[in-house]
């Protein structure tokens, strides 16, 4: 699959930005952000999924079973809307659900074969998402890119943080 760019053409060329926009970091990530985002939504579609999906999948292929209530955590999504992803996963036949036999109350959800071979799929679609929209940076910027946005994110977005794992002594 080779994804279509979304450079504006002659005919479709828009004034540009004031520069003291331009100017600011936070603004470029801001536009940059929504324009990786609705290149990567109409992607998503075409498989008919959405990238939530995705990361629920990955979630799940990381940790082989969990429950509603830590994907949802994990991703920091809300547990309604997490059920209503859910259901559509199932209902696709990418993942199962099942009562966890230590506590009836939970749910323990697991990827299905199917789900495994759509993640391969996924990741595959997200690797020529970054590829296609990086196109004009080298390896070594890329590289550069993303060791900076991780540094930030690890800062900003709790989430992002890595764990060090504890020290054996």
């Amino acid at each position: 699959m080779t994804l279509a760019s979304s450079q504006p053409t002659p005919s479709t060329v828009l004034p540009r930005l004031p520069e003291e926009l331009l100017e600011r970091d936070t603004f470029l990530l801001k536009r940059l952000g929504l324009a990786a985002k609705e290149r990567s939504m109409a992607a998503y579609e075409r498989m008919g999924l959405h990238p939530s999906h995705h990361a629920i999948l990955i979630a799940l292929d990381e940790r082989s079973h969990e429950t509603q209530g830590a994907i949802a955590d994990a991703l920091g999504y809300d547990r309604g809307q997490l059920v209503g992803l859910l259901d559509e996963l199932e209902d696709r036949g990418l993942l199962e659900r099942r009562r966890d036999p230590e506590d009836r109350r939970r749910h323990l959800v697991s990827l299905t074969t199917e789900g495994k071979r759509t993640l391969r799929r996924l990741r595959t679609l997200a690797q020529e998402i970054e590829d296609s929209f990086f196109a004009d940076l080298s390896g070594d910027e890329r590289a550069t890119l993303h060791a900076l946005l991780l540094r930030l994110a690890e800062q900003h977005e709790p989430r992002c943080a890595r764990v060090e794992p504890p020290e054996l002594g």
